[in-house]
């Protein structure tokens, strides 16, 4: 059987465009930046085509390299003729997040609902204050960590509590909340934003804001090492909210809401 570099042998077609557009299509369907060992073995190119061919389409700007893989570059044609689904939404949330990053100097985080559950979207990593380690998957802990709590606190109390009554609330540090009614709460003076204070994570505190648009429940986070937090003046949570309202503004409402991450 023929290789992918090999076939295509239509003396009117243009292989070397074929394999760039198959790469480009592939990142495209990737809900995750895509490492390029990976797009080697998903294409089925030789790794010296694939690496020759990243470069040029990322010097084009039809991808663009971040330090866990690819993305869709902003040369890519859907991210101004039509809605973004998967790599297109991903490059956009990362575009957005990585400004939050840049402003407050902090690891940034969304998260949103979607079928009953909270989804971790994207991280983006501060240089000087790198990631929380996701030792415990965010549908098992959104009660322990800062960006679920935001979540919960902005539902529809019946779905709250339907959320609540259907998820364990184990003790992942000393300073979890693992009583319901205790949660429920904190949750209702949680709407404007929410914090953990070292419930997911020993040394870590977490900060989050809604990101408010129609159709759409989510929630922006920065964590910073507990120390760091514990003199974070209000002036946080206020350039964090307004970093929440550019990042909806930015990927748009309908993006968010209909796209899978």
């Amino acid at each position: 059987m023929p290789s992918p570099d090999a076939r295509d042998s239509d003396p009117t077609l243009i292989g070397s465009v074929q394999r760039a557009l198959r790469l480009v299509e592939i990142v495209a369907n990737e809900p995750r930046p895509m490492p390029v060992k990976a797009l080697v073995a998903r294409s089925g190119l030789t790794p010296g085509t694939t690496y020759n061919l990243v470069r040029t389409l990322v010097h084009e700007g039809y991808l663009a390299r971040e330090p866990d893989g690819l993305l869709l570059g902003t040369r890519f044609p859907a991210f101004v003729t039509s809605d973004a689904t998967h790599g297109v939404f991903l490059s956009r949330v990362r575009t957005a997040l990585r400004g939050v990053t840049d402003e407050l100097g902090a690891t940034a985080y969304l998260s949103r609902f979607e079928d009953g559950e909270v989804h971790l979207v994207d991280i983006v990593d501060a240089v000087h204050n790198p990631r929380v380690e996701l030792w415990v998957g965010l549908h098992s802990s959104a009660h322990a960590t800062a960006l679920g709590k935001q979540i919960l606190a902005v539902l529809p109390e019946e779905e709250r509590l339907d959320y609540v009554s259907r998820h364990p609330l184990a003790e992942l540090t000393q300073h979890t909340i693992s009583d319901r009614r205790v949660l429920l709460d904190q949750l209702e003076r949680s709407r404007e934003k929410a914090v953990d204070r070292e419930e997911y994570a020993i040394g870590y505190t977490c900060i989050a804001v809604p990101v408010t648009a129609a159709g759409i429940t989510a929630s922006l986070a920065v964590s910073l090492p507990t120390e760091a937090a514990a003199h974070a003046d209000p002036a946080l949570v206020h350039r964090l909210q307004e970093a929440a309202t550019r990042l909806a503004l930015q990927i748009g409402t309908d993006r968010l809401g209909s796209s899978g991450a």
